[in-house]
């Protein structure tokens, strides 16, 4: 059955690559391609597009390029990481490059390199055509400027274009950041180690602009290290983006107690904030602008993690098969939480759905808006069966009461008895107001 299934595979992966080659290519090498990375875990699919994307395939020695494969599985790739390497750049499969570079990273093993690191710079030395000679010197030049093996590796995985950037370069980004204030021991082991792409950055285009603009906002130089030293990525943001994160955050309308939680690390981190949740919500395909307007009407985003945000995109687009563009509409999708409210509203919506008891095409907008007592009289409550999926106000599920049980004696005033000598004064008292009327 096996066999028969790759017999297909291959037969299917044929037709796809002799449509998309030159009829004189011959289809025993076809085939003898399409097997040859089939074998080494390449997905079927994939095949057809990276023979005929690469035209040096098709002259190449199939013993030769088996080597190059199983040079590449020495390096201790993952499968998957070398299947996504030679899908983005398959010209390091050439036989001669990788000669060379096995050769060149017996140097890099003293670092213990990971292996998305040994992947990205097999990927960033090809494209900008470096040999491990050129390649080792550009290592040895961020060690010269004060990084260990370690921040060295950190660079090289995270941003590995750095083999492309000259010293001098490298050098200015350093005593930039030093000259700004910030020790040099936290510029090598903090600022760059938590983003390694600052070096990349050029000090007369980007940061100079930064730090002049952050200080025309008023914020006090002290206060911009600090936060440059705790979130090394604020180097990154665009020149004018924190004038309109500050824009946005000024013209909040929400309650104080959201607000206290938007500015408890400060305003600063505030306006990172807002623009990580922006570049988030652009990522889905939102534009700037939109992005902008939705965090004002539901400001309670800017409180929550990039992370659960996604989750609750990815559900609306995947699972519910709604637009992103619909969150303009409702933004109070991405407020409310996603486990307790989200998810059981909409099994109980789809369950009615399927069941044909709704009237109506339900909408986004019905599932999030109702409170949850009003959601769960309004479709929940009238189907018995619907109670175990919603789970909110089923009998299994007991409400905590707001108050420990016997708390109301706390409240009740204690008693005093009343002595003789107490009833003698309250009875003279009285007697002498009788005597003050009659008079």
């Amino acid at each position: 059955m096996h066999e028969r299934h790759s017999q297909w595979q291959q037969q299917e992966a044929l037709a796809m690559l002799s449509s998309e080659t030159t009829p004189s290519v011959s289809p025993l090498l076809l085939i003898s391609l399409a097997s040859l990375f089939q074998r080494y875990g390449f997905p079927p699919s994939q095949i057809p597009h990276i023979i005929s994307n690469n035209s040096f395939l098709l002259d190449s020695n199939i013993p030769e390029l088996e080597k190059s494969l199983a040079t590449l599985f020495s390096f201790r790739i993952p499968q998957n990481a070398v299947v996504s390497l030679i899908r983005n750049c398959p010209a390091v499969l050439e036989p001669k490059f990788l000669q060379n570079w096995e050769q060149g990273l017996s140097k890099l093993k003293a670092m213990n390199p990971s292996s998305s690191m040994i992947v990205n710079f097999l990927e960033c030395s090809r494209r900008f055509q470096l040999d491990p000679v050129e390649a080792s010197k550009k290592v040895e030049a961020l060690k010269s400027l004060g990084f260990s093996d370690d921040v060295v590796s950190k660079i090289l995985e995270g941003f590995p274009s750095v083999i492309a950037v000259s010293r001098r370069q490298l050098a200015s980004v350093i005593e930039f950041l030093v000259e700004f204030g910030i020790p040099r021991d936290e510029v090598v082991d903090r600022v760059v180690r938590l983003n390694p792409r600052v070096l990349g950055i050029g000090v007369e285009q980007r940061l100079k602009p930064l730090i002049r603009e952050l200080e025309e906002l008023r914020f006090p130089r002290h206060e911009i290290r600090t936060e440059v030293v705790r979130v090394p990525r604020i180097l990154g943001m665009e020149i004018g983006e924190f004038s309109r994160c500050l824009r946005l955050l000024e013209g909040l309308k929400c309650r104080e107690a959201i607000k206290e939680r938007i500015f408890q690390d400060g305003l600063l981190r505030a306006c990172f904030e807002v623009k990580l949740k922006v570049d988030c919500l652009c990522h889905h395909g939102l534009i700037r602008s939109d992005a902008l307007k939705l965090l004002w009407k539901e400001p309670r985003l800017i409180t929550y993690d990039v992370e659960s945000i996604e989750k609750k995109i990815g559900f609306l687009v995947q699972r519910m098969n709604y637009s992103v563009d619909c969150l303009l509409h409702v933004p109070e999708y991405l407020g409310v939480n996603f486990e307790k409210q989200i998810v059981p509203r909409y099994n109980v919506m789809e369950y009615l759905k399927a069941k044909g008891t709704l009237g109506f095409e339900f909408g986004l907008k019905d599932m999030v808006k109702p409170t949850r007592l009003r959601f769960y009289n309004l479709y929940v409550k009238p189907y018995p069966e619907c109670e175990k999926i919603y789970g909110r106000f089923s009998g299994i599920t007991k409400v905590k009461s707001k108050h420990p049980p016997g708390l109301w004696k706390l409240f009740k005033p204690p008693k005093f008895l009343t002595t003789d000598e107490d009833a003698k004064n309250l009875k003279s008292f009285m007697d002498t107001l009788s005597n003050k009327n009659h008079t």
